[in-house]
């Protein structure tokens, strides 16, 4: 008689030796330290993993559980929740598979010469570059196959060309995230990606990278609105911190790290402490010389104008307009000419700030500078600010300024672009 369940991750487990399902949460969670994740997997969860209807596990669960067995959890019994519905991708290739082919294809290091681990990180670079200019849409695919792409080379390449290329299937992965979370609202999508780019620093034994990755898996609890995540969040950047303090992270990644828990901070509603971080931050940038202990290359998401826009919204979560607004104009008259998605999010900011300050017809022309940048270079996250801004408008509705801000805001363009981008 055949037993119910889960009968692929059963058999599984018992062929690694693990008799009960305790002793499989027990492994899971001491691989998933071994990965960075901090993340405690239950006997519990393991029981409805081997039902016969196990859910899809959660992200650090699932690279917990492809980091043990060496498979993709698609091996595991574990069926998609996106298969039906979600647009196509490529199909998801992680360390884990990498391990496992390894160990069943030993020759195949040698198929390709170093030079292709260069090449593939030329290409890496310029993705890097293009994001500031090309629509998120066209970019993400091109991203996302090129660090697929990544992890079937590294099978391929000489072992003195691995932690190169790992290095640089890193940085496509986090792009990928980056893109996903960001530019298309797909965070169910991003989280993926960012495990990815944590198991490609593993096995460049890169941990700048890997804190930037564990940061940036911060913002999934922080923007879900969920108070009870908070702890979460926070792990996310004491294991970030922890990274960067291992790879001798330069004062402009602290500060940006300082930045990020500065925004987890302000959504769950600390100011107070968020303001501390912004200032400790503006404190590090004083002592930070790019000569001695420079950033990586791939920290071009930073600056000390954008921390001062960090610190703009921080200033309007705290009711603080007249100071958000003198901090906005100095970020918004510093930025490059190149930073489009940028001041889409800086000019909502000034509008929220406007808003405090009861002057309603301003938010409106920042609004409608906002909405100029995003037709020229879509945000979805910028979108999202415009949105909420104009929420705050509603006593002024009858407005004459208010009422042209929602002719432009609904246009056709506009609102195809909000329903599909």
């Amino acid at each position: 008689m055949t037993t119910p369940g889960n009968a692929a991750l059963r058999a599984a487990r018992q062929s690694l030796g693990y008799r009960s399902q305790a002793a499989l949460a027990e492994a899971l969670t001491k691989t998933a330290r071994t990965i960075g994740l901090r993340v405690a997997v239950t006997a519990r969860t393991v029981r409805r993993w081997e039902s016969a209807e196990p859910p899809w596990p959660q992200t650090e669960h699932a690279a917990a559980l492809e980091a043990l067995f060496k498979r993709p959890i698609a091996e595991l019994g574990f069926i998609p929740p996106w298969s039906d519905e979600t647009p196509a991708r490529p199909a998801v290739r992680t360390a884990a598979d990498l391990q496992a082919a390894q160990r069943h294809f030993p020759g195949a290091a040698a198929a390709l010469p170093a030079s292709a681990a260069t090449d593939y990180m030329a290409i890496s670079v310029s993705y890097r570059h293009l994001y500031w200019s090309l629509p998120a849409t066209r970019l993400h695919r091109s991203v996302a196959e090129h660090a697929q792409l990544g992890i079937d080379l590294l099978l391929q390449v000489p072992e003195s060309a691995k932690s190169v290329l790992a290095k640089a299937v890193s940085e496509s992965s986090l792009l990928a995230g980056r893109l996903e979370f960001f530019d298309l609202q797909q965070p169910e999508l991003s989280q993926p990606s960012f495990v990815l780019a944590l198991q490609a620093a593993h096995e460049a034994d890169d941990s700048l990278l890997a804190s930037a990755t564990l940061a940036h898996m911060a913002f999934a609890p922080a923007f879900s609105g969920d108070v009870s995540r908070a702890e979460e969040a926070r792990d996310r950047l004491r294991a970030a911190r922890a990274f960067a303090r291992r790879g001798n992270a330069s004062a402009e990644m602290i500060a940006w790290l300082d930045a990020v828990e500065a925004e987890v901070e302000t959504r769950f509603g600390d100011t107070r402490r968020a303001l501390s971080l912004i200032h400790h931050a503006e404190e590090a940038y004083e002592d930070y010389d790019a000569d001695t202990n420079p950033s990586p290359a791939w920290l071009d998401w930073f600056s000390p104008t954008r921390l001062a826009g960090f610190k703009g919204n921080t200033l309007i979560t705290a009711g603080h307009g007249r100071e958000a607004r003198e901090t906005l104009e100095r970020v918004i008259a510093d930025l490059p000419d190149d930073a489009v998605k940028q001041k889409s999010i800086y000019l909502a900011d000034l509008a929220a700030a406007a808003v405090l300050e009861k002057n309603p017809e301003q938010a409106c022309t920042h609004l409608e500078g906002a909405l100029d940048q995003l037709g020229r270079t879509w945000y979805a996250t910028a979108m999202d600010r415009i949105k909420a801004v104009r929420q705050s408008l509603r006593q002024w509705d009858s407005l004459p300024a208010v009422r042209a801000l929602d002719d432009r805001l609904y246009d056709w363009h506009t609102t195809v672009n909000s329903l599909v981008g």
